[in-house]
């Protein structure tokens, strides 16, 4: 017994001493920046994960290591995070990139993944530069062209198709082209749309885009339903539907019943159909009524393209001699049927149709997240929405849209709390770019950049594109 005694103090005493023992000193890690003191945020799950005091390694343009001690750590680069908080690079869902003059705005405010919604064939090899380094903008992800046929809601920078074998013509033409994305829109005929979806579905190209409508007829939508029922296209399983305004407008025709606006959302949760809110694209058509106009040179327009911006004078016209009272109207309910659509559980994407009308480019981001949570969605929820869910939506989660290791270093410093204050989203105090740091004066740098526009590049750009499918461009051109 007087052994045994021995023998357990001797476990005892090892045990107590091994509990005094200094814990392993971290692994040393060597990165290329180091990012001190900050609070990192990460939306992949139902609540935000949070680390206070964070320190973050970054080597070959992702995360390295996150630990709550620099111990270990050594990088060619050191940033003072001073307790801010850091989210990943923000995405912007829907913009129209015309020029690469633009791009530098959008990392001014934070954007670091843009997805181009009206393709044309200098996006393919400016997405390449912007990968290879030689070009600073955002990732850019893009459509091809947009597909469309004859119709109220026609544009000149659409290809446009209405038979079946001009749909699957077109689709073939933009996968070999290489685009991976194909952008339908509102007045597509029924041969045309179905084509384009068994076309696209075979070549594995997601379709996102306006839902398609058929013909219009007099009395649509009013007096009788569009010949293309929105729970049809709803069945073909878009990548993304855009705009708040335009399920209004197809699934609702146009009608402004909550109650309905709360079914139809189930279906489209049902159905797993991501929506693309743009709010924005709304709600600046309000402010130039509102203004009688003078909201289209209101600071940061400057950064729009200005040849974009001669062909919307019309519309700025138009907006600006009409009464505030129905847009306003209409602003209210779709920030409505935003919150009905978050509660019932559809995969909201923050998206703004920056780059056309006053919509500013990187700008009209922060702007969309203030007019989410203004409709009464969680801070959480409206971060989640330009980060983690786009990345989901694209095939990159894990890759990107978090702060943990192996993520891309695409990460915003932010100088406050976004969960307590989302409007602190629209001036970042820092970025993290491809793994490099850009402090408050390089982003300043990059914003005053992209105000210095090149025209006859913008032209080449557009005219170019658009004569490869068929635009007679010398009528756009005066000729």
């Amino acid at each position: 017994m007087k052994h045994a005694l021995m023998g357990a103090g001797v476990v005892l005493a090892t045990a107590a001493l091994a509990a005094c023992a200094s814990p392993p000193a971290p692994v040393p890690l060597t990165g290329d920046l180091l990012i001190r003191d900050v609070r990192t945020i990460g939306f992949e799950g139902e609540t935000p994960a949070i680390r206070e005091h964070a320190f973050v390694l970054v080597k070959d343009g992702k995360i390295l290591a996150v630990r709550d001690t620099a111990d270990g750590f050594s990088a060619l680069e050191t940033v003072e995070g001073g307790g801010q908080t850091m989210v990943p690079g923000l995405t912007d869902m829907h913009v129209h990139v015309w020029d690469e003059a633009e791009l530098g705005a959008y990392l001014s405010w934070g954007v670091t993944r843009v997805r181009n919604m009206s393709g044309l064939s200098f996006h393919l090899p400016l997405a390449k530069r912007i990968e290879a380094g030689e070009v600073m903008g955002p990732h850019l992800v893009t459509t091809g062209p947009i597909l469309n046929s004859p119709g109220p809601n026609a544009q000149i920078n659409h290809q446009m198709v209405q038979t079946a074998d001009e749909a699957r013509a077109a689709v073939a033409w933009q996968a070999e082209a290489g685009f991976e994305r194909i952008k339908v829109y509102s007045n597509l005929t029924r041969p045309a749309y179905e084509a384009i979806i068994e076309e696209a579905a075979a070549r594995g190209m997601p379709v996102s885009g306006h839902t398609p409508e058929g013909a219009r007829e007099d009395g649509m939508p009013d007096e009788k339903p569009f010949d293309i029922s929105f729970e049809e296209v709803l069945a073909d399983r878009f990548e993304t539907i855009e705009h708040i305004e335009s399920i209004v407008w197809h699934g609702l025709r146009d009608r402004h019943d909550e109650d309905a606006a709360r079914a139809l959302a189930w279906k489209i949760a049902a159905a797993g159909v991501p929506v693309t809110s743009t709010l924005l694209a709304h709600r600046n058509l309000l402010l130039v009524a509102e203004t009688a106009g003078a909201a289209v040179t209101r600071p940061g327009t400057e950064l729009l393209n200005t040849v974009e911006q001669q062909t919307e004078a019309e519309n700025f016209a138009f907006w600006s001699a009409q009464d505030p009272a129905a847009p306003a109207e209409y602003a209210a309910f779709y920030a409505r049927v935003a919150k009905i659509f978050q509660e019932e559980g559809v995969t909201l994407l923050a998206g703004t149709d920056s780059g056309i009308f006053t919509n500013i480019p990187g700008k009209s981001l922060g702007e969309e997240l203030v007019l989410l949570s203004e409709a009464g969605i969680a801070p959480y929820d409206v971060l989640r929405s330009a980060t983690y869910s786009p990345s989901v939506v694209l095939g990159t989660a894990g890759q990107d849209g978090c702060v943990e290791v192996g993520c891309a270093a695409d990460l915003v410093l932010l100088p406050c709390d976004p969960l307590a204050d989302i409007g602190c989203v629209s001036e970042p105090a820092g970025l993290v770019y491809r793994g490099a740091w850009l402090d408050r004066a390089a982003l300043d740098g990059l914003r005053q950049a992209s105000a210095e526009q090149n025209v006859d590049r913008t032209m080449a750009n557009v005219f170019g594109g658009l004569a490869e499918y068929g635009v007679d461009v010398s009528v756009l051109a005066g000729e």
